[in-house]
């Protein structure tokens, strides 16, 4: 995979929580970390805005992004991302570097494709849903895909979908699959629509009142003499 990302970033010395809030609050800039390789961690700052339009392309979650660092340029990929719970802007950014003879370990969208020609949803009445929306891989930087899709065209009414199921693109593996047989976990099911109850307009059957017992007040039949 070529690089098609660039992010202009800058080192930063003055590190905590204090310094945090007044990098993003008085020089809109994020504080971000970039480690792994041979390296050390070493502390950056990029610009909010900058990441802002680049997020708006669901590519660059999972593509390689070239990370110029006061002049000083490395591939990274994202490895974690800090959303302000309410505000929409980026609060922390963690970055790893990537070498292109080693494989690396990150998490790639699925792409549910052909949902609307599902068997079990055009045949069966059934509703799809969605146990995953990314997976982990592991591949060489070259490789690494942008999203993965999983075909749901021919999955019938009941039926699971799981990792097991996914078609990969080369030189892809999933994480979870390389840990064994037990960890093909379902991505995505058509399930069976709620059965709707009846309710029936017939008043239910008045019982039939039980026989009166003849009394022993009657009167009394004559003796015969």
């Amino acid at each position: 995979m070529s690089t098609d990302f660039t992010l202009q970033a800058k080192g930063r010395e003055d590190t905590g929580k204090g310094a945090s809030r007044r990098l993003r609050r008085l020089a809109g800039e994020i504080p971000a970390i970039v480690y792994g390789g041979k390296k050390a961690p070493a502390q950056i700052s990029l610009s909010q805005k900058d990441i802002t339009k680049a997020l708006e392309n669901e590519a660059f979650y999972s593509h390689i992004i070239s990370l110029d660092v006061d002049g000083k340029s490395e591939d990274v990929i994202i490895k974690d991302l800090q959303r302000h719970p309410a505000k929409a802007y980026v609060m922390h950014m963690d970055f790893f570097r990537v070498s292109k003879t080693t494989k690396l370990q990150t998490r790639a969208p699925l792409h549910f494709i052909n949902e609307e020609e599902c068997v079990g949803v055009k045949l069966g009445g059934g509703l799809i849903a969605h146990s995953m929306t990314d997976i982990e891989i592991s591949c060489l930087p070259k490789d690494l895909p942008e999203y993965i899709e999983v075909d749901m065209a021919e999955i019938e009414l009941g039926a699971t979908v799981h990792l097991s199921d996914i078609k990969l693109p080369k030189g892809v593996e999933s994480v979870a699959l390389s840990h064994g047989d037990d960890h093909d976990l379902p991505v995505a099911a058509v399930n069976k629509p709620k059965a709707v109850e009846e309710i029936s307009d017939e008043a239910p059957e008045t019982p039939d009142a039980p026989e009166s017992e003849s009394g022993s007040d009657g009167e009394e039949e004559a003796s015969e003499e």
